[in-house]
């Protein structure tokens, strides 16, 4: 299983919301790369990159701070937060991230995933789905829709993307442990999935839990920053 760990960035700088609540902000560290430096330095190869204030202006803002991380290490990124439009997708590849990371529009305007699926090819997306009670949230998490979260899978899969991370709402910023009914669920129905667990990750035991059930990768955040764990740990995990 891969540890992948996560950088949300606002203004530049490495922070944590609780819950998806921008009032509600913790920053850790003013230069991302720094931070971006030591997973590599203990041997990760994989980083969860979020623009927060590109998620919440609906275009991406921090592509600078991408830029800065991708051309000083050989990080695999994947880069998400504000990807709205073509030109959004092409600023995330050309400022050198590996992988984009949507999640709202292949809700809210399906034609234009599917478009860009075929486009960039779909083994350059990753595709998060937020959910609440196995329905789809959107709009950072505040509406749940009527899509349920095994048919919204299905469809993307048929579509022919690899890579889909998932996150209970209810748990994600509160270090009470992932959502791993949920995730047996979505495994069992979709084993040829490249399923990463998202959300709520506090311990090396949730890490190993999530291994023992079929993960294929982990993103990591807040427990790191609070010293659940430790980045020397989770040099032995890999």
């Amino acid at each position: 299983m891969q540890i992948i760990p996560a950088i949300d960035i606002i203004e530049g700088k490495c922070v944590r919301l609780t819950q998806g609540d921008y009032s509600q902000k913790t920053i850790y560290n003013e230069h991302p790369l720094e931070v971006a430096k030591q997973f590599e330095g203990v041997g990760l190869t994989r980083l969860h990159l979020v623009d927060l204030d590109g998620a919440k202006a609906g275009s991406v803002k921090n592509w600078k701070v991408l830029e800065t991380i991708a051309s000083k290490t050989s990080l695999v990124i994947d880069f998400g937060g504000g990807i709205k439009q073509e030109k959004d997708v092409q600023i995330v590849f050309e400022s050198g991230a590996a992988l984009a990371t949507v999640g709202s529009i292949a809700v809210k305007d399906e034609a234009t995933f599917v478009l860009w699926l075929q486009q960039f090819g779909a083994e350059k997306f990753l595709l998060g789905a937020d959910v609440k009670d196995e329905k789809i949230a959107i709009g950072g998490w505040l509406e749940t829709t009527d899509v349920w979260i095994y048919d919204f899978i299905e469809k993307y899969i048929q579509h022919g993307v690899q890579q889909i991370f998932c996150t209970d709402v209810s748990k994600d910023g509160k270090l009470e442990g992932p959502s791993i009914d949920l995730y047996k669920n979505i495994i069992s129905k979709f084993p040829e999935l490249h399923f990463i667990a998202s959300g709520g990750v506090s311990s090396m035991e949730d890490l190993d839990e999530l291994q023992n059930i079929g993960c294929s990768g982990a993103i990591v955040g807040k427990a790191i920053y609070e010293g659940r764990i430790s980045i020397k740990d989770l040099k032995f995990e890999i």
